[in-house]
């Protein structure tokens, strides 16, 4: 027993090593150990920094970074002075970081700087705002599916927005001489079915099938919010008067009304509606018009609904009682009245006064929108009504008249989205079916 005590007492290192409770626990707990160990002298006794306990039994470590001879320590095993040190190295060592994948496409491109647009764009000299597209004069390719919707930038005139069911949400500087494609966001992981260009600085919004709506600033190339939903988001609007404000629309018949800067709902506009197609507000932001698919179902008249923003209530949901769908709305830019885009070939006319009538006598027809979601717009000016066809044809109509000005072939496959230019009436920008994104002037 003297030569066990003795064995025990002194250890291999010339240095003693202080004991800490748990050692005591663990030594203690061990059956074939002494109960106890002989304690320097108070004089002799060394007090050194709390080290970081030794690693758990059988614990894992990283052969990078670990050496093959530190043995793997369990309870009331002696760890020597030399192991110690080595232990208390590597649990002081940093982490190694985990490098997150990198994105299959790099976001920035190219400049969005417009040292290369021509000079007419950006003067808005009138010498060049007249007459209309006859050729197209720029074509951006880079989708690889359906390209869903389209966008001209208010404050930047060169640049364009488009997004489709690749899942992608480009920019385009239309007229630069270099790379056309400035800025890829592939932040969504389903397919996109809106954008939209905020009227205040650089800033894109996009909606998809990954129920979340996205806001990404353009200038730095960066996502910086995401809005979460119940829903596939099919459609986004910003309020006229307040950049901080959108709407969503889903396919669950939510309608929802954002603030950016907190990102919560601020108002919810619930009724028994179809998946919701396409919004558009009225001047000043008061009231907006949503339309809802309803070949599912028979109620004609929630096609076409308007609703007061504030008070979370249909004004009138009456509108146009035609089984019809319509994929888009949209309101003039001067006089009070709105239109929609119908899947029974033609676009109606309303007013945007209550009662919000038809207009039975005039309406714009001869295009094809059945079958697909073709949308349409009006000319900065508002004398020309421009529309998407599914026979890859652009219709130009007199907005008074409502009489065909011009058609011109696009595509082979249908022309889903136009654009007037904000600046040039005598440019449109389109897309089409298979992917493809074009100008003309």
């Amino acid at each position: 027993m003297d030569l066990l005590r003795n064995s025990y007492a002194n250890d291999s290192d010339d240095e003693p090593e202080p004991v800490t409770d748990n050692r005591l626990t663990s030594i203690t707990a061990t059956p074939s150990l002494p109960s106890k160990r002989p304690y320097p002298e108070p004089e002799e006794r060394q007090y050194k920094p709390i080290r970081k306990p030794n690693p758990p039994y059988s614990s894992y470590s990283d052969p990078q970074t670990s050496s093959s001879t530190i043995p793997i320590t369990f309870p009331g095993r002696y760890v020597s002075k030399r192991e110690r040190s080595l232990l208390a190295s590597l649990s002081t060592a940093p982490p190694t970081q985990i490098q997150k994948p990198s994105v299959n496409s790099p976001t920035v491109l190219g400049s969005i700087s417009d040292s290369q647009v021509p000079r007419h764009v950006l003067s808005k000299g009138s010498s060049f705002r007249t007459g209309m597209p006859s050729r197209m004069s720029v074509s951006l390719t880079g989708h690889t599916k359906a390209v869903t919707s389209i966008d001209w930038s208010t404050s930047h005139v060169h640049l364009l927005a488009s997004a489709g069911l690749d899942g992608a949400v480009y920019v385009w500087n239309v007229w630069s001489s270099g790379e056309k494609k400035v800025r890829s966001f592939l932040h969504h992981n389903a397919p996109v079915k809106d954008v939209k260009w905020s009227k205040q600085g650089l800033s894109l919004l996009s909606c998809g099938y990954d129920c979340t709506s996205r806001l990404f600033d353009v200038e730095r190339g960066v996502e910086t919010q995401a809005f979460k939903e119940d829903q596939v988001v099919g459609v986004v609007k910003f309020h006229p008067d307040n950049a901080n404000l959108f709407l969503s629309g889903g396919l669950k018949g939510s309608l929802r009304l954002w603030d950016i800067r907190s990102n919560k709902v601020v108002h919810g506009y619930v009724k028994d509606l179809g998946p919701i197609l396409d919004v558009e507000f009225m001047p000043g932001g008061k009231r907006f018009v949503s339309s809802s698919d309803v070949s599912g179902r028979n109620i004609s008249e929630n096609a076409v609904i308007v609703w007061d923003v504030s008070r979370e209530v249909p004004l009138s949901n009456q509108v146009y009682a035609e089984a019809y769908t319509c994929p888009c709305i949209k309101h003039h830019p001067r006089d009070s009245v709105f239109i929609a885009q119908s899947h029974g070939n033609y676009t109606a006319i309303f007013s945007a006064n209550p009662p919000f009538k038809l207009n039975k006598y005039k309406r714009y027809e001869g295009h094809w929108v059945a079958g697909f979601p073709i949308k349409c717009n009006f000319s900065p000016d508002g004398e020309t009504l421009v529309s998407g066809s599914s026979d890859g044809f652009i219709y130009v109509f007199g907005y008074k008249s409502t009489e065909l000005i011009k058609k011109l072939k696009a595509y082979e496959h249908p022309c889903v989205d136009v654009a007037y230019h904000p600046v040039l009436p005598n440019v449109i920008a389109c897309c089409s079916w298979d992917g493809q994104v074009s100008v003309f002037e």
